[in-house]
This record gives structure tokens, sequence and C-alpha cells, in this order.
């Protein structure tokens, strides 16, 4: 899929009366990042608009994705982060207001995001997987792969975070399917590109906090979570940290739009961002 042009301006900033501004929260205009940009490019070859299952019919900030009453742009962290991450998604996978994927580049610099298809592949992703800096990782259960393939840790590396850091070699790239399980289990098998690189097999003894989608297994855990593992396993602890923290406030926030609740800024969710992310300006 081809890079699309920047969606229009978020309208927390722009153009928007003073007081909704202030009740959405936005501190600044962010760029679009590479999910948001994959969003853009997929509405624009759609016929008609995308509805998302139960979803709200009420504008949606362009930031975050969530009702303008309940919009979480302010808080967003910048964390540094070493490792990258290459999302290949599922073709409706960018529109839903509930993708985790999103999350992942809100707080990932180096997060690419592409449009998977059976029958073509995006240069820019072969680019990407070729590019000498990056030492590709495909995320997925080993139970699935051929033997030899898999992996359970990543070479070890510098956490970003730390002063006078000087890693070297290549750095890990995550190549995350996010789609739903029979999808990401096609596209595991109908991608040879992938073949010859590592399949990382993450494993945890923590439950899935994700509350935005069913699954019959506690053990089945949504984008994000699944990055959050592989940012701790590259040493971006406190990024993993914060991911997680930033999909719980995430996720609270579009339930409580959902049921049409206001944000209850002194949350357990809401306070521990706030936590992780002063601990990042302090340490």
């Amino acid at each position: 899929m081809k890079a699309a042009a920047a969606p229009r301006a978020c309208p927390t900033i722009a153009g928007l009366p003073t007081l909704v501004r202030a009740r959405c929260g936005a501190r600044r205009p962010s760029m679009p990042h590479a999910v948001s940009l994959l969003r853009a490019a997929r509405l624009a070859r759609s016929a008609k608009p995308f509805l998302a299952r139960g979803g709200s019919r009420r504008e949606r900030c362009e930031g975050c994705r969530l009702p303008l009453s309940h919009c979480q742009c302010a808080l967003r962290p910048q964390p540094a982060v070493r490792a990258g991450m290459c999302l290949l998604m599922a073709d409706t996978e960018p529109l839903k207001p509930s993708n985790t994927g999103w999350l992942i580049a809100d707080l990932v610099p180096d997060t690419h995001a592409f449009g998977w298809a059976r029958t073509e592949v995006d240069p820019a992703l072969l680019a990407l997987l070729a590019d000498p800096q990056w030492q590709p990782y495909v995320v997925f259960p080993g139970e699935f792969a051929q033997a030899a393939r898999v992996v359970q840790a990543v070479a070890p590396q510098a956490d970003a975070a730390a002063p006078a850091a000087a890693p070297q070699g290549p750095r890990p790239l995550f190549v995350l399917l996010d789609a739903t399980w029979p999808e990401a289990r096609k596209m595991f098998r109908k991608s040879p590109y992938l073949d010859r690189f590592p399949v990382l097999s993450l494993h945890s003894d923590e439950a899935s906090r994700y509350r935005l989608r069913r699954s019959k297994r506690s053990d089945h855990f949504c984008t994000a979570e699944v990055a959050a593992l592989c940012l701790a396993q590259a040493g971006d602890t406190h990024a993993a940290a914060l991911l997680l923290a930033w999909l719980d406030v995430f996720s609270e926030r579009y339930l409580l739009a959902k049921h049409q609740r206001p944000v209850d800024l002194d949350s357990a969710a809401h306070q521990q961002l706030r936590a992780l992310a002063g601990a990042q300006h302090t340490g």
C-alpha cells in the first residue's frame, strides 16, 4: 500500500471553539503517524464510510479516535525507544476505533505500518526488512513455525533511556501481525518474504488486560500488549510500562465514552500513567 497524504488537522486543534478545544485537552497538533496515514489511505479507497460495530456516531478526535469529550491526546507521553515496530495490518484493522496498533505508533517513534495483501507486497516493506540497521523478528507463537526459526529472546540490548548507552549491532524490529487470530494465521502462512527471519515466541504469566474486544482465552493478547512484551525483551522497559498504561487509559476512556460517562482523571489508570510519565522526566 502506498503512502497517503496526511489527514486533515486534528479537530481538537483546528477550527473548533476554545471551549471544545479545552474539553478535548490537546496540547498541540501532532504529525500523523504510520497507522493514521494507513487509515487515511484505506478510507480514501472506501466506497462507503466505515461504521464500527456498536460504535458511537459522535465526532472523534483524529489524534486518538476517541470522542472529543474523552480525548487523551494531552496525556500522550514521549518515551525514548530504541526498538522499532513493523505492523502488518489486515484490511479493516486501521479503521477500527478499538485497534491498538494505533497506540503503539503513538509511543514508539520508529513504527511502520503496512496493509497486508496475499498477492502483493509494498516495496517499502521489503526495503524496511532489508535495512541493515534493523534485525527483524516475526512475533508469532512458536508452535506454528519451524523449530529452527523459533527464538525465545532477542539479542541483549541497552535500555534506550539509559544515559551514555552505546549499544552495538542492529536494532530489533518487531514484525507484528495486527489482525484477528484466524487472519493472523493466514498472514503468517502466506507471507513468504518473512520466512528468512527468526520467529519470536513470547510467553507471559499475566492474563490479558484488554477490555474492548472479546476473546475466549485470557492468554490471547491485543497487539499493544504484545508490543509491550517485545519492548521489555529489547530492554525498553520503561517504554513497555508506559505503553501498557497508555492502553489502560485508552480502554477506560473508550468504555466511558461508550456509556456516556465522564472521564475520571483520578482513576487508577490515570494515576499510573502520570506516575510513569513523571518518572520518565525525573529519571
